[in-house]
C-alpha cells in the first residue's frame, strides 16, 4: 500500500476529504517510520493535517504506530514525561528539579525529548546534571532515529506537524501515568481524548511554560486529562499572590545553584514546587493538588537529605 492513498482520502477537497480513521493513521504512520513511504507524500499528508487540525483518532492511531515500532528499549517506569518545547519563548528548565523531586520520592521518572533553538540557559540537555540518575533521560534520536527524522522536517516545512503532539503522546516507557505540557490551549483536550481512544487511564495535559510541562505559580491553571479513563477539567488556584510571567526576558536562573540552595529566588522556587505537585497529583500521591502542593514543598524543604523520601 502507498501512503499516497491516504493522502488522497484527507486531501480531496471540500465536501469529498475526510479524517483518516484510527486504523488509517496506523497503516499510514507504519508506513512512514519503516521507509515505505515516499518523502514527497509524507510531506503532503503532515501539511494537509497541519493546516486542516488534527482529528484525536489520527494522533491516536500515529501514536499506537510509534509505540508498535519502538517497543522494550526503556526500564519500567511510573511517570511518563516528554519534553519537546522548542525553547524560544522560554527560560531555565525548571522542570527538571520538579522530575527530580517526584523521583526522590520513590516514584520512576521517565523523560524522553529533543529541544531545538535552545538559548545556553534554557538548554535541557545541558541542565541535566540537575536532576542526576534519579530521572532517566533518553533523547529522541538515540531513541527512535525515525520520528527524530519527522520532527526535524520542522525545518524543511518552516512549521511544527502532528509529529510534535504524538511524540508528546508516546510514553515509550510504558508508564501507567504521563504529563504533558502543550502551548496552544486546544491541544489539551485533543491529547486527552486521543489518550482515551488507546485505553490510557491517568494523565495530566497543562499549557504550560513554552509548552513543557511547568506551571506558572502566579496564575490560576487548568487541568485536562484523565482519571481512571474519564475526563477531567478542574482548575487549581495560584500559589503565589503576584502577577508576572514564568519567564522573563531579562531573568537567568541557574538551576544548580537553586537546587543547592546558593541562589534563592522564591518564584522560581514556587514553580519548581508547583510543577512537582500537579506530577505527583498525577501519580495519586494526595486527593487534590492542592494537598500535593504541601507534599511537594515538604520534599523540598528536605531536598538535600540523604535518606529517600517516601511519598
Amino acid at each position: 500500500m502507498s501512503l499516497s492513498t491516504f493522502v488522497r482520502i484527507v486531501a480531496r477537497g471540500k465536501g469529498r476529504a475526510r479524517a483518516l480513521t484510527f486504523e488509517e493513521a496506523h497503516t499510514a504512520m507504519t508506513l512512514i517510520l519503516t521507509d515505505q513511504a515516499e518523502p514527497e507524500a509524507v510531506g503532503a499528508l503532515l501539511m494537509v493535517l497541519r493546516l486542516r487540525g488534527e482529528e484525536p483518532q489520527e494522533i491516536a492511531g500515529f501514536t499506537q504506530a510509534l509505540r508498535d515500532h519502538v517497543s522494550g528499549n526503556l526500564p519500567p517506569a511510573d511517570l511518563d514525561w516528554p519534553s519537546y518545547a522548542a525553547g524560544r519563548t522560554r527560560g531555565a528548565p525548571l522542570f527538571l528539579l520538579s522530575a527530580r523531586l517526584v523521583a526522590q520520592a520513590g516514584y520512576r521518572v521517565s523523560m524522553h525529548g529533543w529541544n531545538s533553538h535552545q538559548r545556553e540557559e534554557a538548554d535541557v540537555r545541558a541542565a541535566l546534571e540537575a536532576v542526576g540518575p534519579d530521572v532517566i533521560y533518553s533523547p529522541l534520536e538515540q531513541l527512535c532515529p525515525e520520528a527524530f527524522r519527522l520532527l526535524q522536517l520542522r525545518d524543511t516545512f518552516g512549521l511544527r506537524s502532528c509529529i510534535n503532539t504524538v511524540l508528546r503522546m508516546w510514553n515509550p516507557s510504558n508508564a501507567p501515568a504521563s504529563v504533558q505540557g502543550v502551548f496552544h490551549p486546544s491541544y489539551r483536550g485533543l491529547q486527552a481524548q486521543a489518550a482515551q481512544m488507546m485505553g490510557q487511564t491517568t494523565l495530566t495535559v497543562i499549557k504550560g511554560g513554552g509548552g513543557e510541562f511547568e506551571r506558572n505559580p502566579a496564575k490560576d491553571i487548568t487541568l485536562f486529562g484523565l482519571r481512571d479513563g474519564e475526563h477531567i477539567q478542574i482548575v487549581t488556584p495560584p500559589i503565589l499572590d503576584e502577577h508576572r510571567r514564568l519567564h522573563e526576558a531579562d531573568e537567568t536562573v541557574d538551576i544548580m545553584a537553586l537546587w543547592d540552595g546558593s541562589l534563592m529566588n522564591p518564584f522560581a522556587e514556587a514553580t519548581v514546587i508547583g510543577t512537582a505537585a500537579l506530577a505527583l497529583w498525577t501519580l495519586g500521591a494526595a486527593a487534590s493538588p492542592e494537598d500535593c502542593t504541601t507534599r511537594a514543598q515538604s520534599l523540598w524543604d528536605k531536598r538535600h537529605d540523604t535518606k529517600r523520601i517516601s511519598a
